[in-house]
């Protein structure tokens, strides 16, 4: 898969953006509560890492995928939750402070922890084994798009209180007005492709998909993480970051394989859906919640 015009420079502008927006929303408060409280935290490292390469494995081998793409979507599971998570759960009402920290984590331990998933999962469904190197530069660029914008916003927020606060509705109104501008080109792009794509393996990414989000939430509200912070985590688990995994799988110096890129192309499409679906649901259910709580004139 060739890299575009919007996955290569539209893409990480309008994050960079989006991320600068979310940002005025932010105090360091907000993360000193996460590391107060910690458990949120551990509980959505233990789903990312742990519970969904081992969920993952399990949707590959029920679907019966061909070798390369259950490789594939490894690859996807292994691969850290991105900026747009980090949008979807601003626009969610989600705790995008614990977003912020899942993200910068995850990216780390992912140097790590994506080579062994990937490697073991070539051996299992390949046979062979690969050297995957660490992937360095994409989490300092992943810092770079997340971290950066977001301490610009923090800083203006921390100085002009007011003006972050008057900004907050259009900044939400225009991130998800980026947000269905990269869908729509993303998609006329890949139209042609995406029937032959979604039969090979569309049903699988959706499901993982799917399950995802759904252990990213129901299992923090089993272990009583409040619900804010579980929707963060749904958000995090449930949208991996789909434009690394595609660089891993095609990247002559790495899989060099673009059939095990296949997985996350079609659920890089597939999650803003769910996501914007999950997001409704989720907004709603907070609202009627705080109307039954509320008292009655």
């Amino acid at each position: 898969m060739q890299s575009s015009v919007i996955t290569e420079v539209f893409l990480p502008i309008a994050l960079g953006v989006i991320m600068l927006g979310l940002g005025l929303s932010l105090t360091l408060a907000d993360f000193r509560r996460v590391a107060e409280y910690p458990r949120a935290a551990l509980v959505g490292l233990g789903c990312q890492t742990l519970l969904m390469p081992l969920v993952c494995f399990g949707i590959a081998n029920s679907f019966g995928l061909p070798p390369q793409l259950a490789v594939g979507l490894m690859l996807l599971a292994a691969s850290p939750g991105g900026a747009t998570a980090n949008l979807f759960s601003h626009l969610a009402k989600g705790d995008v402070a614990l977003n912020v920290s899942l993200t910068a984590v995850n990216s780390v331990l992912s140097l790590f922890t994506l080579p062994l998933i990937v490697n073991f999962s070539l051996l299992h469904f390949m046979g062979e084994e690969r050297a995957i190197p660490l992937q360095f530069a994409k989490i300092v660029q992943v810092f770079a798009i997340v971290l950066v914008p977001i301490s610009l916003g923090m800083w203006v927020r921390a100085k002009r209180a007011a003006l972050a606060d008057r900004l907050d509705r259009p900044v939400r109104i225009t991130s998800a007005l980026f947000l269905l501008l990269v869908v729509v080109a993303a998609t006329l792009k890949e139209r042609a492709q995406l029937v032959t794509y979604f039969q090979s393996v569309g049903l699988a990414a959706l499901a993982f998909n799917l399950a995802s989000m759904a252990v990213g939430y129901v299992v923090p509200g089993l272990l009583r993480v409040e619900r804010k912070q579980a929707v963060a985590i749904a958000m995090e688990v449930g949208i991996h970051n789909g434009t690394l995994a595609i660089a891993i799988a095609s990247s002559p110096r790495l899989l060099n394989d673009t059939v095990m890129a296949i997985p996350a192309a079609i659920y890089s499409v597939i999650m803003f859906f769910t996501a914007a679906v999950f997001g409704a649901l989720v907004a709603r259910r907070q609202a009627a919640s705080a109307a039954a709580v509320s008292p009655r004139p």
